[in-house]
Order: C-alpha cells, then sequence, then structure tokens
C-alpha cells in the first residue's frame, strides 16, 4: 500500500480547490447527494492508493483501449494519484518473470486488501487452454489472484457476462468472472467497450466508503447502469411524438429524429452513454447516427437484428430479461397514451409495437 493520495496530489501539482471540484463533479455524476461531494474529498485525501492488479483474459483489448482515453481524470492520472496499478500487461514496463514477479509480490504485501479488474472472459473449454498467460490459464490465474482479492470489477461485457466469446456457439466454453468466483464480491462494468468514467466512480466510492457503489440485479453500478439509453436519449422526444428515421441516409435521419424502427435497442439497454457520452463527452453512437446496439446486456450479441426494430425482434431477443421489457414496456405505455389521442392511424401503430415489446 502507498502513502496517503493528498501527498501523492501535492506532489503532482493538484490544488486542494482542483481536487475538491472534481470529487464535487463525481458525485453528482454518481447520484450522490451535494454533501458526498465534500466527504468523498476528505476519504479520499486521508486514503491511501490501494494495490490493482489488472488481469486480461479473452478479449480484444478494447477495454483497456477505452481507458487510455480516459480524460476525467486521464489514465496517468488514475494509475499514478488514486491507484497503485501494480500488474496490467498492457501498460507495465516489465515482461516475462519481471512482470510476473510483480504480480506475486502484489498478491503478497497486499493480501486481502488489494483489487483485481478483469477484463475478457474466462474459457472453460480444453481445460482452460484457450487462453494461458506464463503457462497458466485464465481460469487457474483468476482462481488464485481472486482468493486474496478484497473485490473483483469485471470490466467490459466480456468478462461482465461472457460478451462476444460466449455467443453461440461458444466454442471456448467461455463464461464471466461471476461464473467462477462465488464467495467476492463483484462489480459489473459491461459495455463493448465500457465508459472510462465509470470505473473511475467505481474506484472513487472505493476509495471513499471502502465499499462497492450499490448495484443493480445485473451485477452493475445503478447510479450509471439505473436507466436505459431510451430514458437519456436526446431523440426521446422524437419517438414520443412519433417521429421515425425510416432510412439511415432519410430526412428524418438528418433531422436527428428517433431511431426505434431502425433497430435502436435503447429502450431495453441500461447504460449512461446518453448522458456521459465518449472521447471527452464529444459524442456517441446514437449522436452520431447509429442505433445502440444493446452491448451492455447479456447476450447482446445472440440477439442479433440490429437493424430490425424491437417491434419485428430477433427470435429470442435474450438480452431483454423479462423485467427490462416490463420496464420498457409501461413506459412506451404511457407515450402510446398521449399519442392514441392524436389520431387513430398512429395509434394503430403504437399498440402494434407495445404489443410487440410485451412479447
Amino acid at each position: 500500500m502507498q502513502g496517503p493520495l493528498i501527498d501523492t496530489l501535492v506532489r503532482q501539482g493538484v490544488s486542494r480547490r482542483t481536487f475538491l471540484k472534481y470529487c464535487m463533479t463525481l458525485a453528482s455524476m454518481m447520484a450522490l447527494p451535494p454533501a458526498a461531494g465534500l466527504a468523498m474529498a476528505e476519504a479520499m485525501a486521508a486514503a491511501r492508493r490501494p494495490s490493482v492488479i489488472w488481469l486480461p483474459f479473452q478479449e480484444c483489448t478494447g477495454c483497456t483501449e477505452s481507458i487510455t482515453r480516459s480524460h476525467s481524470p486521464t489514465l496517468e492520472g488514475m494509475i499514478f494519484d488514486m491507484i497503485s496499478l501494480d500488474y496490467q500487461e498492457t501498460l507495465m514496463a516489465a515482461a516475462g518473470f519481471q512482470a510476473e514477479e510483480a504480480l506475486h509480490n502484489a498478491m503478497r504485501d497486499n493480501a486481502g486488501k488489494y483489487l483485481v479488474i478483469v477484463d475478457g472472459s474466462i474459457p472453460l473449454g480444453q481445460d482452460g487452454a484457450y487462453s494461458c498467460i506464463g503457462g497458466q490459464s485464465n481460469l487457474e490465474m483468476l482462481k488464485e489472484v481472486g482468493k486474496g482479492a478484497a473485490a473483483i470489477i469485471a470490466v467490459g461485457t466480456c468478462a461482465s457476462y461472457g460478451g462476444i466469446p460466449k455467443a453461440n456457439p461458444n466454442p471456448t466454453g467461455a463464461v464471466s468472472v461471476s461464473d467462477i468466483i462465488k464467495d467476492k464480491p463483484i462489480v459489473n462494468i459491461p459495455g463493448c467497450p465500457p465508459i472510462p468514467v465509470v470505473m473511475t466512480g467505481v474506484l472513487a466510492h472505493y476509495l471513499t466508503f471502502g465499499s462497492l457503489p450499490e448495484l443493480d440485479a445485473k451485477g452493475r453500478p445503478r447510479a450509471f447502469f439505473g436507466e436505459t439509453i431510451h430514458d437519456r436519449c436526446y431523440r426521446r422526444p422524437f419517438y414520443d411524438q412519433g417521429k421515425f428515421a425510416k432510412t439511415f441516409d432519410d430526412e428524418g435521419a438528418r433531422r436527428g429524429w428517433c431511431l426505434f424502427e431502425l433497430g435502436c435497442k435503447g429502450p431495453v439497454t441500461h447504460n449512461a452513454c446518453a448522458t456521459v457520452k465518449w472521447n471527452g463527452g464529444t459524442s456517441w453512437p446514437v449522436e452520431s447516427g447509429h442505433g445502440c446496439l444493446g452491448c451492455s446486456e447479456p447476450d447482446f450479441w445472440d440477439a442479433g437484428g440490429f437493424y430490425k426494430p424491437l417491434s419485428v425482434p430477433a427470435d429470442p431477443l435474450k438480452f431483454a430479461a423479462a423485467a427490462s421489457v416490463v420496464g420498457a414496456a409501461a413506459g412506451v405505455a404511457v407515450s402510446f397514451a398521449n399519442r392514441a389521442r392524436k389520431g387513430a392511424a398512429k395509434s394503430a401503430h403504437e399498440t402494434t409495437t407495445l404489443a410487440d415489446l410485451e412479447k
């Protein structure tokens, strides 16, 4: 473990005002009350940087690429100021035996206190031989490193739910972290890739309160995954008005109309893309003209039908779990009730869509 975080920040030239502003902003993004910002600043200032071990398993490195583009804080700010990243193959200078020595030193010196970050699924096929590091399978490594962890953060949909490697026919027998580890606190940060600031928020919450944030039924931080893409989408007013783009280059698309009829899965996908956005808050897929793929939901790839609207869903629409569909249908029902008064022609369209969402 390192010294108090505030000592590191002072050495880096971070002022009290800047640090307090950061904590207040982070508290706001996590839907915490205003007073929590000050409490977060005090707790984080006194906290010692936790040792973090990052295990990259069966993945595409997209999650790491996403984190390297973090802007609040930057990746280097997070590594040098907030945490002590003691093992991460892609980012660390050491390699081979030196890297493995760093891993085992971190496990020994911080037993029971270190955090484990995992990106990528864990293959079980051929006794785990599909993905190995230093002659050790991902399965063996996860069990060994996870044994002494205080908590585990599954980054990306692959680590959270199995992701694309788990998609049918799942040749490697890929599974999620929670399918293997049953006796440790686990927080899932799904997304293909995940949003960098969500990880920052989870780490800050852990530094402040010594625990993981409130999670939803799928193990995701409720502050970031508590609402659907549809709930937060700036195109939602067009949905309520019944204005839908019919193709990606028609007049409706150019005017920014709703992409629901082009296959957007926003009504059944929980994430903060619409508000946090990507690349320093520049944009996000729907703002760039493409419907949501539902990548932060389990089995999104098997659902397919990226360009088929939910009124003619793929069979089966696995990632739209019953609770999500019911919740989405309830919200849609309100919109349809209002729209029904505007004309019988629109009402017929709305009733059909609602019935299909309830399937």
